[in-house]
């Protein structure tokens, strides 16, 4: 066919391809544009420079082949010399393009094979693109759709408009799916990859569940009740803490709703998966134990720097409190975002005597005291011999039994047992070749350099190169198990505020900043830019 054959013809294929494939009318237009182009080189040259526009409107075809002005011409098919270009075209100058208008060419079965290639791709590429922006800015939605076919496992699911997966772990235990059945899931992930856009679904993440919530309690999509937190053990048990801006609205009826129908209908999508719903506090101890439920919680102990907690329950409610094979710690771990401990009250009896006589024994060898003495400190509460050593000799004399004097001599006692050990720590300090002008850096200690030495952390401009992680160590959490790095200062009571201060200091110390940085950056805080 001749290319100005049929111009009507050649806009209802685009409009038809543009319609069935969702995606723009010019998209098409412009690849039978580059189509024709294609067939036009196989003619005069692959080296000819050819330029093709239709008309959107009347479907009329013109073809060029442009040739670039040049001094002297090197490539007939590609250039022009200056005076020839001028007498075509008075104004043209070098480095400008002269077009030269071509005539229809026939399309013979190669070059329309050929020409379909191209059209065919590009209007792949365009409808992977569409495909691409509509899901990308649905993630977190929750989609509806028909099963395909099933892979090693992963679920293929037709969208109407795309093509998803469910991958295998992405499912619900023991959940079947076979061709045609309806599945609902959650968007949780649009990747561009060399096949096309990848749609990636679950129906086990907490945010499905979130979700779902969302669609069954309007006053969850009104933004009236907020989900805090989300735990889950897929297909078998999870936990939802909720919190409501309205306090004449309680947000666990809520979400439970008349007579539970709110939250059966979220149970029966997620195969029978069994909800608690607690109510959110920002009180960590009264969270954990509203999370531990139905267990009876004695003793809530909480550790703020290492995010752990210590839970204390009768013995009868061990079993419960941990849950089948530890599902119910395990969730209430996730949910709150802390490790907690589970110590039946038995258990703690034993610790706490063991610590009473583990401190009893550190006085006695400490202070050089008998047995009852150290009892009598242990007793009252103090855990150190640098608390007697630091504290107010008053408190000490105020204990029954002691007077001033006593008082007076227990931590005199304490004081000089605390300078041996620091003696000894500087002289192995010096024995590493550790500077001395790391004590210029406020809260350091002999121990601590001691433990820096042993890193061969020995210079200011060392330390200054460590990072917060280094010193206090790090937690790294993943698929709900909580793994612990120690850090150079694991053996020392040391915050992370009080690490990172320390650092700022030894940079300071060695020259990398200024005081003139410290006061922009405090600055710029004020301001809440981030420093």
């Amino acid at each position: 066919m001749a290319v100005s054959a049929n111009r009507l013809e050649l806009l209802q294929i685009a409009d038809a391809v543009a319609r069935e494939k969702s995606i723009d009318r010019m998209i098409v237009i412009e690849a039978m544009q580059d189509a024709i182009e294609k067939a036009a080189k196989a003619r005069y040259g692959a080296e000819t420079n050819i330029k093709v526009d239709i008309n959107p409107k009347s479907g009329e075809t013109r073809m060029w082949r442009l040739l670039e002005v040049v001094e002297t011409v090197e490539e007939y098919g590609r250039q022009i010399g200056l005076k020839d270009a001028q007498a075509r075209n008075g104004a043209a100058k070098l480095g400008d393009f002269v077009t030269e208008p071509l005539p229809p060419i026939e399309f013979g079965r190669i070059a329309a094979q050929s020409a379909k290639q191209v059209i065919v791709q590009k209007v792949r590429d365009a409808e992977r693109d569409r495909m691409y922006e509509e899901y990308i800015n649905r993630v977190g939605e929750i989609v509806n759709g028909t099963v395909k076919r099933v892979e090693y496992g992963n679920v293929i699911v037709d969208l109407g408009r795309g093509e998803a997966i469910i991958r295998r772990d992405e499912l619900i235990p023991r959940e079947l799916y076979r061709y045609g059945d309806r599945v609902r899931a959650y968007i949780y992930d649009v990747r561009r990859e060399q096949r096309g856009p990848q749609i990636f679904l679950s129906r086990t993440h907490p945010q499905f569940m979130a979700a779902l919530f969302r669609q069954e309690v309007p006053e969850i999509y009104d933004g009236i009740i907020t989900i805090r937190s989300i735990a889950r053990d897929p297909g078998s048990r999870a936990k939802i803490a909720v919190t409501s801006n309205d306090s004449s609205i309680d947000p666990v009826g809520a979400c439970v709703g008349m007579r539970g129908s709110r939250v059966q209908a979220v149970v029966a999508e997620l195969q029978g998966e069994k909800i608690d719903i607690i109510p959110w506090t920002e009180d960590v101890a009264g969270l954990v134990v509203s999370a531990l439920q139905p267990a009876d919680v004695a003793k809530v102990v909480l550790d703020e720097q290492a995010e752990r907690i210590e839970v204390v329950v009768p013995d009868e409610q061990l079993s419960l409190a941990i849950g089948r094979r530890g599902q119910n710690v395990r969730l209430a771990s996730q949910l709150l975002g802390w490790d907690i401990d589970i110590l039946t009250e038995a258990e703690e009896s034993e610790r706490r005597q063991k610590e009473f006589a583990e401190r009893s024994t550190l006085f006695m060898a400490a202070l050089d005291v008998d047995e009852m003495v150290a009892q009598l400190l242990a007793s009252e509460g103090f855990s150190s011999v640098e608390e007697l050593a630091y504290i107010d000799v008053s408190e000490i004399a105020s204990i029954q039994g002691f007077d001033e004097e006593t008082a007076g001599e227990i931590q005199q006692r304490a004081v000089d047992y605390l300078a041996a050990i620091e003696k000894a720590n500087d002289d192995e300090r010096i024995t590493l070749g550790v500077a001395d002008e790391l004590y210029d850096i406020p809260g350091l200690t002999a121990a601590m350099l001691v433990a820096l030495g042993k890193e061969e952390i020995k210079t200011v401009e060392d330390f200054a190169g460590c990072a917060a992680d280094d010193l206090v160590g790090w937690t790294e959490r993943k698929d709900g198990e909580t793994k612990r790095f120690e850090g150079t200062f694991k053996d020392f009571p040391v915050s992370r505020e009080e690490a990172e201060e320390m650092i700022l200091q030894a940079r300071l110390k060695a020259g990398w900043i200024s005081e003139a940085d410290l006061a922009q950056a405090d600055t710029y805080e004020e301001e809440g830019a981030p420093a």
